[in-house]
């Protein structure tokens, strides 16, 4: 029997979070299909072909060494951390020393923890886009940082309003948030932009953290915002094998930046995990060699077949969408007979069976908006089209 004192409380900062809306609508899907529904589900991006062949066999290879199993570092295996800067030099045209300017990460969502942690006290202040990342927000909500929202508008073609930015009270600013290629509105990464962000860090004296997982994805080039002159001293830049190789299961991404910052995002990060399963990061450094072909096919030829079938989606729905989105995804604009956001996506949940993603879980400013995720296989967007028909005409 239970003392009658005994009343243990969860923490004060989970006051100011929920949890993440995928992982509550998820469980509302399941109980759909659980019911016999059959919901295609086109809101999520995590891709659903596999790494390339070497991938696989290097993984399989290693995994059955008696001596694969042991602790790794946490700064990441040599061959792993030369893989990453030779896929920076490779695509991007960026020198990377890969003993020092390039951490190993277990994903962008750790990656953002760390960063916090290493560069914000709590109570000072980061920049998050709206629309963004939710994990932006949320990390930041829990390590007890001020939260300074500043704007993406499609008039701007959804990149930083940089005479606004200058506008804002600024001091006690730590780090900027930017996303480029964007999700979820698709925007794509402009070198402008990325030379305005060096120089805003600069003159302000914060810490610009440009999350770049999306630039294979039907991207015409390939930006990084390490590119340009002065940003390595400024901007940390995240990638990630997620979208670009097919590894989202793997988790397996990296930051690249100026020693210095290198060295304070490890203090935190070798007192939290011990390191990745070393065949897993071996075979990560061979999926690194993935050829141009390979590339072209998996991040360009699938997803611009399904890309026409997702304009097709929001033609249905009567949204309106800019042609020019890269990434994995499309951002359309509701009709203005819709109330609310969720008066359509419901809809399309319960009635049609469709599974896509409303706009306001990623801020104010996507509230008119719904994402689809081209992470599905034709046939399941031909079917969601032809569900989606049905129900709308």
């Amino acid at each position: 029997m239970q003392p009658s004192n005994f009343n243990i409380q969860p923490a004060g900062r989970l006051a100011s979070v929920q949890e993440y809306y995928f992982s509550r609508k998820l469980k509302e899907v399941a109980a759909l299909n659980a019911a016999g529904r059959n919901i295609i589900s086109l809101a999520i991006g995590s891709p659903d072909m596999p790494p390339s062949p070497s991938t696989i066999e290097t993984l399989c290879r290693e995994a059955v060494r008696p001596d694969a199993h042991g602790y790794q570092p946490t700064v990441g295996i040599a061959p792993l951390r030369e893989a990453m800067a030779g896929f920076y030099k490779r695509w991007y045209g960026v020198e990377l020393n890969p003993q020092t300017e390039i951490q190993p990460l277990i994903g962008s969502k750790e990656g953002i923890l760390h960063v916090t942690l290493a560069f914000v006290n709590p109570g000072e202040k980061v920049l998050v886009p709206n629309p963004g990342y939710p994990t932006y927000t949320s990390l930041s909500r829990l390590l007890g940082c001020e939260i300074v929202n500043y704007d993406l508008r499609p008039e701007m073609n959804w990149q930083p309003d940089f005479e606004q930015l200058e506008k804002m009270d600024l001091n006690g600013v730590k780090l900027m948030w930017v996303n480029y290629p964007n999700m979820p509105t698709g925007a794509a990464a402009q070198r402008a932009t990325y030379e305005r962000l060096v120089d805003f860090a600069l003159r302000h004296n914060l810490v610009v953290v440009n999350d770049n997982p999306y630039s294979f994805i039907l991207g015409k080039e390939h930006l990084s915002i390490l590119q340009v002159e002065g940003a390595k001293e400024c901007c940390i830049e995240f990638n990630s094998m997620s979208k670009s190789h097919n590894m989202p299961g793997w988790r397996v991404g990296m930051l690249a930046t100026n020693a210095t910052f290198v060295s304070w995002i490890l203090k935190v990060k070798s007192n939290i995990d011990s390191g990745t399963f070393r065949p897993l990061q071996l075979a990560a450094a061979e999926a690194y060699n993935n050829s141009d072909a390979w590339h072209e096919e998996a991040n360009v030829t699938v997803y611009a077949r399904r890309r026409k079938l997702a304009g097709a989606i929001m033609d249905a729905l009567g949204c309106s969408y800019d042609e020019e989105q890269v990434g994995m995804f499309l951002w359309g604009r509701i009709p203005e007979a819709y109330a609310d956001v969720e008066d359509l996506t419901e809809r399309v949940l319960h009635e049609a069976g469709v599974f896509i993603t409303p706009g306001f879980i990623f801020g104010s400013n996507g509230k008119r908006y719904v994402r689809i995720s081209l992470c599905a296989k034709e046939e399941q967007l031909t079917e969601a089209l032809r569900r989606i028909k049905a129900v709308f005409g």
